[in-house]
């Protein structure tokens, strides 16, 4: 929808009541809000987008029907015919709402997985939220979504899809379209699939063990004078490295921790650090990764673990699915 429309020389904006020259300038234009082409790794930059659909589709569908009129090509007014038919258009509408609604749950995880301090302790508790919500959107939320859709389309007078029809998939006839309903379209193979399909993503990546190492590893932060140290999940997180960790040597991290941390939080050299790539640092400046070599070898080692938060998004090959699969559907947006 979106390249339609940049393909016509148009700046997506609110236009109702105001002007066009036939070329690629609005004539009058005040610019309220646009839509911007969404980032391949930001949850939340597909998730402003969806907003800015759904708060100007009157305007959005103005302008189609504009090309479908006076498009520039036969090519632009046929592909504007056919984002405006109406079995197109109640696809695109649901599969925007359920984006809205997942993306939703997501925002906020998504913004503590992009914190620079990797603050894991809230990144893990968004975790369990997230999967919680979820599960009450698979158990509950069908209804809603679907009293959503409906009420949006009678907002913009367009007529719902009956969910006792047969679905038919575009550009497929109804001799070869498969036997199943609308409802089964929209509830099971939309709605049901894609939430379990985060549902297991979520438990694949947090398993228990992982949610473990990775609450072990925040013992490490260094900010607010080390607040967060907690010598027992250091060891644990040691034993998670049994062949950079042995038995003695789990021993000696017990006893070298409490002079790690007495030292840290009597020096004024770590007095503001933030984050562990800053300890490590000034670990090495100062030579106390000579005096505490395992304390600085667990350090090294939680530094290449793959935290990073741009990895982690990545990794999250059912939300891949939102926002490709989904995204296509709704006109590559």
């Amino acid at each position: 929808m979106e390249s339609l429309l940049i393909k016509y020389g148009l700046s997506i904006s609110r236009i109702r009541g105001q002007g066009y020259d036939g070329a690629s300038n609005m004539r009058g234009l005040n610019q309220e809000r646009s839509l911007k082409r969404p980032a391949d790794v930001r949850w939340g930059s597909h998730y402003g987008t969806i907003l800015n659909i759904i708060v100007m589709f009157s305007s959005i569908i103005d302008v189609l029907d504009f090309i479908r009129e006076d498009g520039l090509t036969s090519e632009q007014k046929a592909e504007a015919t056919g984002l405006l038919d109406t079995s197109y258009v109640n696809n695109f509408i649901f599969n925007m709402h359920l984006m809205k609604a997942i993306l939703g749950v997501t925002n906020e995880l998504s913004i503590a997985l992009q914190r620079k301090d990797q603050d894991i302790v809230n990144s893990m508790k968004q975790v369990e939220i997230f999967k919680k919500r979820l599960q009450m959107m698979r158990d509950n939320g069908w209804k809603n979504l679907l009293e959503e859709v409906s009420l949006f389309c009678s907002n913009h007078g367009i007529e719902v899809a009956c969910m006792n029809d047969m679905h038919i998939l575009r550009g497929r006839s109804r001799r070869k379209a498969s036997e199943i309903t609308n409802l089964h379209h929209y509830q099971v193979d939309l709605f049901y699939n894609i939430i379990d399909m985060q549902l297991q993503e979520l438990n694949d990546r947090f398993t228990e063990t992982t949610t473990e190492l990775l609450l072990c590893m925040e013992s490490l932060n260094s900010s607010n004078l080390f607040c967060a140290f907690d010598k027992i999940k250091l060891v644990k997180l040691a034993q998670f490295y049994p062949l950079d960790f042995s038995s003695v040597d789990l021993l000696k991290l017990d006893n070298q921790l409490d002079n790690y941390i007495f030292d840290m939080r009597s020096s004024d050299d770590f007095a503001y650090l933030k984050g562990i790539v800053n300890l490590a640092k000034k670990l090495v400046e100062t030579n106390r990764h000579i005096i505490y070599p395992l304390a600085y070898l667990l350090i090294k080692l939680v530094l290449t673990l793959p935290v990073a938060t741009a990895s982690i998004e990545r990794a999250f090959s059912a939300m891949n699915i939102v926002k490709s699969r989904l995204r296509n559907k709704m006109g590559d947006l």
